[in-house]
This record gives C-alpha cells, sequence and structure tokens, in this order.
C-alpha cells in the first residue's frame, strides 16, 4: 500500500490543476450578469462535502450532484443529464 507522501508525489499537480480550474470557473460564473443557475449552485454547495472529514467524500459529492427523484416524468426536454438535480 503506497504512503500518504508517495500517492502526494503521484497526484498533488494533477489535483492541483483541478482546484485551480474550479477556481477559474466560479470566477468566470461569477463575473457575468444574471441570476445563479441551480447547477452553480449545486456545485458551491458541494464544496463544503470536499473540506469535510468524512470518508467517502466523492460519493457524497457525487450524491449531491445527482437526482434522487423516483418519479418518472412524461417526457424529456432533451436527451442527456442535466449534471445536477433539477430544483423543485
Amino acid at each position: 500500500m503506497p504512503s500518504k507522501k508517495e500517492i502526494l508525489d503521484l497526484q498533488f499537480i494533477d489535483a492541483r490543476s483541478k482546484l485551480l480550474d474550479l477556481a477559474a470557473f466560479l470566477d468566470r460564473v461569477e463575473r457575468h450578469p444574471g441570476p445563479d443557475d441551480y447547477r452553480f449552485t449545486a456545485l458551491k454547495n458541494a464544496i463544503p462535502i470536499l473540506l469535510s472529514e468524512k470518508p467517502e467524500r466523492a460519493r457524497a459529492v457525487l450524491e449531491a450532484l445527482s437526482d434522487h427523484s423516483s418519479d418518472p416524468i412524461p417526457k424529456a426536454a432533451y436527451q442527456g443529464a442535466f449534471g445536477a438535480p433539477l430544483p423543485p
């Protein structure tokens, strides 16, 4: 099993890059006029999960960004996913 240092040596730069990409994305969205979209709100609401010390943060973020409704809709607006739960 690798040590924390070995994992950091191998993956820190990649994780750092992803974090900077997310920060730049948040800055870009906030620079433009208009109300927050539910997807932007969902991303911001998932950030505290990353900062928590709880195990399985990846699962918790995925669940926070997933639609947990079980009732089917009559017809989809288009084929594809929204990437965040739609507001009620």
